[in-house]
């Protein structure tokens, strides 16, 4: 009788360790602290085509279009960003890049942007993001493919500021000059 009991109890210490794993609770008096969760790993991303509505990572870009693809929903090829590239009009901009070239039909047949790392004293086309800490101080209608393109400085006092953009932290704007930006207007730049 002792060996059967014996053997019962091992069974019942064997049913409670794998109802302790399952539900992730211990049994008996004492209670184990809550298992973290595992940690997710980032889901390996390369470069390659994606369908319409997959997510673009962070600081990856869209360089090529398949328009017959995805079911004639059209395919978009994406690659991790690089200073000088190429890229599709409905790419993401990531953070720190401008766009400083147009071409009207690249990306078989919609707009492209080549994007650069942002510079001091830089021309960008109409449509660029405007990094933190710098202003568009000069505009030309006929740049980037006659879009318009935008001089672009890091901001400092004395500067003359064109509209459509913001003020940057640690200025103000200062008194108007109506012939500023090629006759768009423009306001001095003032240390706050």
């Amino acid at each position: 009788m002792a060996p059967a009991r014996s053997r019962l109890a091992a069974a019942v210490g064997v049913v409670a360790l794998l109802l302790a794993v399952i539900t992730g609770t211990a049994a008996g008096a004492a209670s184990a602290a809550p298992l973290a969760a595992p940690a997710v790993a980032a889901p390996h991303v390369s470069p390659g085509w994606v369908c319409p509505g997959t997510p673009i990572p962070a600081g990856w870009v869209i360089t090529q279009r398949a328009p017959a693809a995805c079911n004639q929903a059209g395919a978009w090829y994406m690659q991790p960003v690089q200073d000088g590239i190429w890229t599709c009009a409905t790419s993401p901009i990531p953070p720190g890049y401008v766009i400083t070239m147009h071409n009207a039909v690249g990306c078989s047949g919609i707009d492209s942007w080549f994007l650069q790392l942002v510079r001091p004293a830089q021309w960008t086309c109409a449509g660029s993001p405007i990094p933190p800490g710098y202003v568009n101080t000069g505009h030309m209608d006929s740049g980037c493919g006659n879009i318009g393109s935008w001089y672009m400085q890091v901001a400092h006092a004395g500067l003359w500021m064109c509209p459509y953009q913001p003020v940057p932290a640690g200025f103000r704007q200062g008194a108007p000059n109506a012939s500023m930006c090629s006759g768009l207007g423009g306001w001095y730049l003032i240390a706050a």
